[in-house]
């Protein structure tokens, strides 16, 4: 074990030497990222820029993990316990990092490498892994199943919003793909002839609105049709669409899942089309908040000179597969404002926040809390005891 040759707050206060350092790459790497937008599964080149950024820094780097081409482990140390920060990379369709990973995946590298000098004097590990996929495929559900996760302590990621947060409420998610198989017949001439395949899926639609009257508040159900017909004088043969079921935890959301299949069969039955369908093979779980860790989170963050508000459930949630990793590890999922309150994440007002100064300023404050986090835990064994005893219930 390496002696220990500088205090707590010494250690916190070279990380983020460290990390002022960085700066200019930093913010050149969330940059680069921003401006090659790639979808899930399909992000290569931020993968490249940041391995390389990571093997450059001394990090043990490996592509690859878990069978995701695009999904790497980058190391510093070899002991225990192990700290992970986690980056995310991926894009959304048509628009781009409208969900700010360009600035959550360099936070994660800039932190680990701020993170050297604390394993150094205190030993342990700081590992970086990088997540593909987050949005709707589930890069990290896949991760969890493949054993990735094993063998780590806690792990951290920071996500841009509009709120200083250090807790954040997710729900379970499941994806459902829906076909209907019609009959198409001129729409005029011989309309009997036809099986709306379209009526169908607009039938399902009405009951889907109508069962959301009689769900839980923090469930929801959404889709869209993806495709209707080829025109408007031919009764529609085949309709398909997406939908999505979440609900605040698995047991209900198995349940919801029932209760929204009925909507499709019973209007299979009313119009005759065929139906076909599919549940995701990927399912999100909910956010396992570890206030132990939250609350050095935010002592840290505030010392940058940001408000951490408290938890409020009116702020709104979606899924993240960053909950999969909670339900096996301790972990955290805080959020660092880069733009005001009217701005919505998945939206072309936050694909430019997450380019702007204040994108870059929430960037290196995320990465500055992380690393300084990343100090509390090896420097202070107790600190990590009392995480994991919350995590498996022993706390008082």
């Amino acid at each position: 074990m390496a002696s220990e040759t500088l205090t707590k707050t010494e250690l916190k206060a070279e990380a983020n030497r460290q990390i002022e350092q960085q700066r200019r790459k930093l913010i050149e790497l969330s940059l680069k990222i921003h401006a090659n937008p790639e979808l899930a599964f399909k992000e290569e080149k931020a993968s490249n820029w940041l391995t390389s950024y990571m093997a450059k820094n001394g990090f043990h780097v490996e592509n690859g993990i878990g069978g995701l081409p695009t999904a790497f482990k980058a190391s510093y140390g070899t002991n225990k316990p192990v700290i992970a920060l986690v980056a995310e990379y991926d894009a959304l369709p048509e628009m781009g990092h409208a969900c700010g990973h360009n600035i959550i995946a360099a936070s994660a590298v800039g932190a680990g490498v701020a993170s050297r000098c604390v394993v150094d004097n205190c030993d342990g590990t700081v590992v970086v892994f990088g997540t593909p996929a987050e949005e709707l495929s589930g890069g990290k559900v896949l991760m969890v199943e493949a054993g990735v996760f094993e063998g780590v302590d806690a792990a951290m990621i920071v996500h841009p919003g509009t709120r200083n947060a250090a807790i954040t409420e997710s729900l379970s998610c499941i994806e459902l793909y829906v076909q209907f198989f019609g009959k198409a017949a001129h729409a005029a001439a011989y309309p009997e002839r036809g099986i709306n395949a379209l009526e169908a899926m607009i039938l399902a639609f009405n009951a889907v609105n109508s069962l959301r009257q009689h769900i839980k508040d923090r469930a929801r159900i959404h889709g869209i049709i993806t495709h209707g017909g080829e025109a408007a004088n031919v009764v529609p043969a085949y309709s398909t669409a997406t939908f999505l079921v979440r609900a605040s935890d698995n047991a209900y959301l198995d349940e919801l899942k029932h209760k929204v299949l009925k909507c499709f069969e019973g209007a299979s039955v009313a119009t005759g089309a065929r139906l076909e369908y599919r549940w995701g093979e990927v399912v999100y779980a909910p956010m396992r908040n570890n206030l132990t860790l939250a609350q050095l989170f935010t002592q840290n963050l505030e010392s940058l000179g940001r408000k951490v508000e408290p938890f409020e459930s009116r702020f709104g949630f979606g899924s993240t597969d960053m909950g999969n990793v909670s339900q096996i590890v301790p972990a955290i999922h805080p959020s660092v404002a880069i733009v005001s309150s009217n701005v919505q994440l998945h939206s072309p007002d936050f694909v430019l926040a997450a380019a702007t100064d204040s994108g870059h300023e929430g960037m290196l404050d995320a990465a500055k809390a992380l690393a300084m986090t990343v100090a509390d835990i090896l420097s202070e064994p107790k600190a990590l005891a009392k995480i994991k005893d919350e995590f498996s219930g022993r706390s008082s």
